[in-house]
């Protein structure tokens, strides 16, 4: 089965308001997996360690997928600040996407309800200045061809979304192409067909099904 699509981060944003003489600052920022977003999260962090709280939540990945999400308070009351911005994150429906906020406390008090507002509102207001792109399922396609092939081969792939294409040359033509896993099969059975079947192909099992 091929993974779902879903829209990440084309770019980084910067935001910042003041609520009650507190100053929230909003970072968003592409991050492929836990790893990532950890480190985002750590570099922030360590920017503003002056800072009274730097909350953050991530969705490293798919957003349907709840096993990739984390948030954090930092200090801030329960429930105010982490899960805010998660929600905000979650409604967006976009992946691959950790946000974090920095509160330098002005002395006025916002109350829980208030907290909630603030750290949600400001990456509601954040994300606005979000640029966002489809994020294209990826694929492994690995084939053994003949030289006479080749040129057929190349030209049957000019029509699909080929993101790398590495070839070695041996006796044969070896082959790796990274595209668009949902083209996959389509691309295989038209290369099949056009050569009578004489490219041997390493292929994963969820593209093997669907030929």
């Amino acid at each position: 089965m091929a993974e779902n699509s879903y829209h990440i981060p084309k770019n980084t944003v910067f935001y910042q308001q003041v609520i009650k003489r507190s100053r929230f600052i909003v970072h968003i920022g592409h991050t492929a997996d836990v790893e990532q977003a950890r480190a985002y999260i750590h570099d922030i962090k360590e920017k503003y360690s002056d800072a009274g709280h730097n909350c953050w939540a991530y969705v490293a990945g798919d957003p349907a997928d709840s096993q990739i999400l984390g948030f954090s308070d930092d200090g801030e009351p329960n429930g105010t600040a982490g899960k805010p911005i998660l929600n905000v994150l979650m409604g967006s429906g976009v992946g691959e996407i950790t946000a974090v906020v920095t509160r330098y406390f002005g002395g006025i008090k916002l109350g829980t309800g208030g907290l909630v507002r603030a750290y949600g509102g400001s990456v509601n207001q954040a994300l606005e200045e979000l640029i966002t792109a489809e994020r294209i399922p990826e694929i492994i396609v690995e084939g053994v061809s003949e030289y006479s092939h080749q040129d057929v081969i190349d030209h049957i792939l000019k029509d699909y979304n080929i993101l790398s294409l590495d070839k070695e040359y041996g006796e044969h033509v070896s082959w790796k192409i990274k595209m668009d896993e949902r083209e996959a099969p389509l691309a295989i059975s038209e290369i099949l067909d056009k050569t009578s079947g004489r490219v041997q192909f390493t292929l994963p099992e969820e593209i093997s099904e669907n030929l």
